[in-house]
């Protein structure tokens, strides 16, 4: 893939050096607790105790957070802009232009969040056994880039793979944006747990078209070599439900699909890459 001239984002965020206390709720917002806890001996007691571990925690450099304990020393920051993260920020340009053209304007890019394990989130604490996830709570997309590995060992290597992988993420932010993933969550809260898979496989096939979207134009652009969409395909049959169950050892059972079969997945991105279209990605009329 031909990414190294192209435009790099500057909505990514840089968490990698974070030790993992930071990753926990900040005691900011354990503060409002303080009016309470003051009117109690017990109380009290508490306060002194937490301002003890506080001043500790300051001053052996765990910061000012109070969560997760750090049971190993803390990780050497990344460098400031190594290659990975350089791919990271060309992909999330492309999309970013992309999305702007086909929004008429009126884009408004989510922030894609580098990270090391764990991390705070708008939705709670991140974690990198979950994979790459968007948080609609704050807009944001959160990759630790240890999933390129992953990728490989389920057979789809190659930096398109990847890439299909950031601009799948991208295609929840337009969604966020477009109101369909909020319709979805709120028609899910009304249905039984079948009936709510039926409708989260939709909403992931249709993030999967969007990504075929921007596939098209990436290589109307002329960034993608012979064998890059072989990668993107190998990747959507790579995270279809009905693998990942098999490779669990676990029988397929499609009642329980949340992000679609191999076959479902590759088939919506087919259509919106070769359309470059996002109104076929209406996956919620079939």
């Amino acid at each position: 893939m031909r990414w190294k001239n192209s435009r790099q984002s500057s909505n990514i965020e840089d968490r990698r050096g974070d030790s993992p206390a930071q990753a926990s709720v900040p005691t900011a917002g354990l503060l409002r607790l303080v009016p309470l806890l003051m009117r109690s001996k017990i109380g009290r007691i508490i306060l002194v105790i937490g301002g003890l571990f506080l001043a500790f925690q300051y001053f052996t450099g765990g910061g000012s957070s109070l969560g997760l304990q750090q049971s190993h020393p803390p990780k050497t920051a990344a460098p400031l802009n190594d290659e990975n993260k350089q791919f990271v920020a060309a992909i999330l340009g492309t999309t970013e232009s992309v999305w702007d053209k086909q929004l008429s304007g009126h884009y408004q890019p989510p922030t894609l969040v580098l990270y090391n394990n764990v991390t705070r989130t708008g939705c709670g604490t991140g974690s990198a056994q979950t994979g790459p996830f968007y948080c609609p709570a704050d807009q944001k997309i959160y990759l630790d880039l240890g999933f390129i590995k992953e990728l490989k060992k389920l057979g789809a290597p190659g930096d398109f793979a990847f890439a299909y992988v950031i601009a799948h993420e991208v295609g929840h932010h337009v969604q966020k944006l477009l109101g369909t993933s909020d319709k979805v969550h709120q028609l899910q809260q009304q249905s039984g747990k079948v009936t709510a898979n039926k409708l989260s496989v939709k909403l992931e096939l249709q993030a999967d078209c969007y990504a075929g979207v921007w596939g098209h134009y990436v290589n109307q652009q002329g960034m993608l070599d012979a064998g890059d969409i072989e990668e993107g395909i190998n990747a959507a049959s790579a995270v279809g439900d009905d693998r990942l169950q098999e490779l669990a050892g676990q029988a397929v059972q499609p009642d329980a699909f949340t992000h679609g079969s191999s076959q479902q997945r590759i088939s919506w991105f087919q259509k919106g890459f070769k359309s470059g279209n996002p109104k076929v990605c209406n996956t919620f009329a079939q």
